[in-house]
């Protein structure tokens, strides 16, 4: 029976990162795949979404040339093409996995895998053992027990990005990040699209200044944003509520995800409500078993699986790798302006806390550019210590980095402050965002 020291079984963005990884590391490894390597993320997730958003992007930068006296008659949107050319993306971002994984030498399996407490794993009529294994098996869409739910059809994630034909009506059912998203994906290219998010507002887990903004484009962009109600009924294309009755042509659930915990359940491992437990360095209480990603605590995102699957990897070799901190993970939104954050929320810091906020209006290029809707926001103790940061605005999700690299590197606002920003770029308002701790930025009216 063939033997390895590392197995991983799910080959999403923790468990192939964390299987090539361990393979670069010098260690024997094993990957386990029952569908697509790239997980949910690449095929049904972050990649697919954030193509469909580029173009709904492309086409909103077009129209937006019309007010500055670049006429462009008319925008002839080939949906088709464009999906086309999401499919051929994600092929190529595969393909590049696939030649990854293959030049790291690592021995992939492909199929359901299980596996036992001593570790055998089986795939099929294939066996073999391991060291250690890290589970990595990611989660599937969740969709709420509606009355009525088992006679609707509906798209979720895992459907949804399979569509050929751009539809003249859709509702979308969630307040969250990708709910949101699509959307925006949509709207611009002329889809009459209604989203129903039972809760107050939404994007909840998100920065609470940066939702009245987007709130705002969704309104300008014609999306009807129904929220703070209660579900009653799915019946005949109907979406029965206190506030009314919503017919629908097409129906996205975007209600959130729930971990594939199967093969935990087999190996009876300790349970932290639907999630595994595990101890700081993903472990779980069977020893020589770890879980990453979606399956334990933390943000459920492509960056944290693989962040943790690495540290899982160098805690098995040994190298006692610092505990991954959350207020050190980027969170981000692909909206149209987009929506950066790390650390704290005002809400949560301290309460000596010091809050800026800088708004893109003031800034040359966000000017120039068109793109002022936004702001760069640092939540900071008196000192300058760096709590947490916000950006929203074109760029966002780019720009972030600057501001947690600081933070990670042990610098503090007075780094960020000191520091020379080309100009004009909008990344200058970090600088100045950064100033504002102690009263002196240059581009802020007394």
């Amino acid at each position: 029976m063939e033997h390895y020291q590392v197995a991983v079984i799910g080959a999403g963005p923790g468990g192939y990162v964390a299987a090539i990884h361990a393979a670069k590391s010098g260690l024997k490894v094993a990957l386990v795949e029952k569908d697509k390597v790239g997980g949910a993320c690449y095929n049904v997730g972050c990649i697919p979404s954030k193509i469909m958003l580029e173009h709904s992007k492309l086409v909103q930068e077009i129209r937006r040339g019309t007010d500055w006296g670049i006429t462009v008659p008319t925008i002839d949107i080939d949906f088709p093409k464009l999906m086309k050319r999401k499919d051929a993306v994600v092929a190529e971002l595969l393909d590049n996995i696939e030649g990854f994984i293959e030049s790291a030498h690592i021995t992939m399996y492909r199929g359901e895998a299980s596996v036992t407490a001593e570790r055998k794993v089986m795939v099929g009529e294939k066996a073999f053992t391991a060291d250690y294994v890290i589970l990595a098996t990611g989660s599937r869409p969740f969709v709420p027990p509606f009355k009525g739910i088992e006679t609707a059809n509906y798209y979720t994630t895992d459907t949804f990005f399979a569509m050929v034909e751009l539809p003249k009506q859709l509702t979308i059912i969630g307040g969250g990040v990708i709910a949101i998203e699509m959307a925006f994906a949509l709207a611009p290219m002329g889809t009459k699209v209604t989203v129903l998010n039972h809760s107050q507002d939404i994007l909840q887990t998100e920065e609470p200044d940066a939702r009245p903004l987007i709130r705002q484009r969704m309104a300008q962009l014609g999306i009807e944003l129904i929220t703070d109600f209660t579900f009653e009924e799915i019946q005949d294309n109907e979406i029965h509520t206190s506030k009314g009755v919503f017919t629908y042509e097409n129906l996205l659930f975007a209600t959130g995800r729930r971990p594939n915990t199967q093969i935990a359940e087999a190996l009876e491992l300790t349970m932290d409500g639907r999630l595994i437990a595990v101890n700081n360095h993903y472990e779980t209480s069977v020893p020589g078993i770890y879980a990453i990603g979606d399956l334990v605590g933390g943000f459920q995102l492509a960056h944290s699986a693989s962040a943790e699957g690495v540290h899982a990897v160098d805690y098995i070799l040994g190298k006692h790798p610092r505990v991954i901190n959350q207020q050190e993970i980027p969170r981000c939104v692909y909206t149209h302006p987009e929506i950066a954050t790390f650390g704290m929320l005002e809400h949560e810091a301290p309460t000596d806390s010091i809050v800026t906020k800088m708004y893109l209006p003031t800034n040359p290029k966000a000017l120039l550019e068109g793109n002022i809707q936004g702001f760069m926001k640092f939540v900071a103790s008196p000192e300058g210590d760096i709590y947490g940061a916000c950006v929203v605005g074109d760029g966002a999700t780019e720009m972030i980095n600057a501001m947690l690299a600081c933070k990670i590197t042990g610098g503090s606002v007075k780094d960020l402050a000191r520091m020379v920003f080309p100009h004009p770029t909008v990344s200058e308002h970090i600088g100045d965002a950064a100033r504002a701790v102690f009263g002196k930025a240059i581009h802020l009216k007394a």
